[in-house]
């Protein structure tokens, strides 16, 4: 055997074998109680944007597409999302405290506004997840109006 067919021989081993080394899933389909719903107004065509542009990355439950279950891709998209929960997360949104709700709503402002949010890399297979001009004009005024809120909330308290 020749030392290029040893080498793809290793290399499709290697690829066999690290497909059973799954990633664990982030799958929770019941609404959390926590979650940014339960707490403050979110209008049905927000939440609606929300789920199809956000959620996937930002919440306790991802729809994960058939090429989640071919390794290395698996690695690659619970790095992301569980990134993305780190930056915010909408399920447990409750949970953070006043100030932290009020900069994460800034920088979904931030994000929509300078086209960083959805991520290119996530919009480019998921096409449904692009936002329209009047979708981000929606979430934008929609985080104004949730952090204004706030704001009133915690004068209150």
């Amino acid at each position: 055997m020749r030392t290029t067919s040893k080498i793809l021989l290793g290399l499709l081993i290697v690829l066999i074998a690290i497909q059973f080394i799954k990633p664990t899933r982030n799958i929770n389909p019941q609404t959390q109680q926590g979650s940014i719903i339960n707490y403050m107004s979110v209008p049905e065509n927000v939440q609606g944007i929300l789920k199809k542009a956000c959620y996937d990355c930002h919440s306790n439950n991802t729809k994960y597409p058939w090429y989640a279950n071919i390794q290395p891709v698996a690695w690659y998209l619970a790095h992301h999302v569980n990134e993305g929960k780190e930056k915010l997360n909408f399920d447990e949104f409750a949970s953070y405290k006043a100030k932290k709700q009020d900069h994460k709503l800034e920088e979904v402002v931030e994000t929509v506004e300078k086209g960083e949010m959805p991520v290119s890399s996530y919009t480019f297979i998921h096409k449904e997840a692009k936002l329209s001009e009047q979708e981000k004009t929606l979430l934008i005024g929609w985080a104004k109006k949730a952090r204004a809120s706030l704001s009133v909330a915690a004068l209150n308290h």
